[in-house]
């Protein structure tokens, strides 16, 4: 759970760096906040599970 808060975090510190070619692509795609919503869902989940 907190490793997907933290990549949410990431998403928005990407959003403030000067743009380059990796970060654009990041920025775009919002593919760190994807990835941590999923991540926190599932880490949710299992949490429940066990």
């Amino acid at each position: 759970m907190l490793i997907g808060a933290g990549l949410v975090v990431l998403n928005f510190v990407v959003r403030l760096m000067p743009d380059s070619q990796a970060m654009e692509w990041l920025a775009r795609t919002d593919l760190l906040l994807h990835a941590g919503v999923v991540l926190g869902l599932i880490g949710i989940l299992v949490g429940d599970a066990l």
